[in-house]
């Protein structure tokens, strides 16, 4: 059963974003520095004068979700200077210096194999599959750290129940867009490009699983993964793949971009788990970013009331 956990949040709880662009570079670079310590990390130069996030705009007619969590989100700030996007460097603070690179438009998304309606959709069409709604969802890295991120977007349901998949389809697999003049990241070796992720039919059919298109009420911004990715929250956000330009369904599981470059490290489910160490570190405790103390790991990344049921009788330490 589907346990909703409804939003307690104000919208006048939740910063303005004016207030993350207009700060001062004093108080930005404290920030950085306060979240890079948290981490163990070393702020580069050029942060303390980015200032600015980059965003593209408005989106009109969003609505909220009562699936969104009650915790208080992270700032804009740190939602776009603190990112893993590899095709744009494997440094956290790389992907904002060097995402303005990505051109968002034109951009078509193919949705293609097991399915009765194959299609190449523009991104203008898929925002009008369902209605946008802004969900407040906690995401948590495998590499201990934590954000509460207010993504906008749709139920990828929405459009998994247009397309139709045949009784054969088991599996659902997510490519990146592959342009190293775009994404110079790509020209590294550290991972087989393009990226690619993959759930489990039912998986992406559960209503927490969205194709987020916004965060903060404005269009995703490129660092993010502009101009549509995957979020799903219970999960470690590796699997949350950014710049989606296809979508199969497929019988057989897909190979997965990290369990390709590591499979002793990263599973093809990759739930949230604190009783499933990484090999090179614990799971069991987090932090979240701007905050200097660790908290408990929470078991599906704290959605196990309404995803547990996915899993149940499977041995999830051998299904990493």
């Amino acid at each position: 059963m589907l346990i909703k956990k409804p939003s307690d949040i104000k919208s006048s709880e939740i910063t303005d974003k004016k207030v993350y662009l207009n700060r001062r570079n004093f108080i930005l670079a404290a920030s950085a520095s306060g979240a890079a310590v948290a981490a163990g990390l070393t702020v580069p130069k050029w942060f303390s004068a980015a200032g600015e996030a980059q965003t593209g705009g408005k989106l009109d007619g969003v609505r909220q979700s009562p699936l969104s969590t009650n915790e208080k989100p992270n700032s804009l700030k740190d939602i776009t200077n603190y990112n893993n996007f590899y095709e744009f460097g494997t440094d956290k603070y790389s992907p904002a210096a060097n995402a303005k690179s990505l051109r968002t438009r034109p951009w078509t998304v193919a949705v293609e194999g097991l399915i009765k309606r194959p299609k190449v959709y523009d991104i203008d069409q898929l925002l009008k599959l369902s209605p946008l709604e802004e969900r407040i969802y906690r995401l948590r890295c495998v590499e201990g750290w934590s954000m509460v991120i207010p993504w906008v977007g749709f139920p990828l349901g929405a459009l998994i129940s247009q397309v139709e998949p045949t009784s054969k389809a088991k599996y659902v697999e997510f490519t990146t867009l592959y342009d190293p003049k775009q994404m110079p990241g790509q020209h590294s070796s550290v991972l087989v490009w393009p990226y690619v992720e993959g759930l489990r039919l039912d998986e992406a059919m559960h209503p927490l699983a969205i194709l987020a298109v916004g965060l903060y009420g404005e269009v995703l911004p490129n660092q993010d993964g502009a101009p549509i990715r995957l979020v799903v929250p219970w999960k470690y956000g590796f699997k949350s793949i950014k710049s989606i330009v296809k979508i199969r369904f497929v019988e057989q599981q897909p190979t997965s971009a990290w369990t390709r470059a590591a499979s002793n490290e990263y599973g093809f489910y990759s739930n949230v788990n604190p009783n499933v160490d990484h090999p090179r570190w614990s799971q069991a405790k987090e932090r979240r970013i701007g905050e200097f103390s660790k908290r408990a790991t929470l078991m599906f990344n704290g959605y196990a009331d309404q995803v547990g049921q996915l899993y149940s009788g499977m041995d999830l330490k051998k299904y990493y």
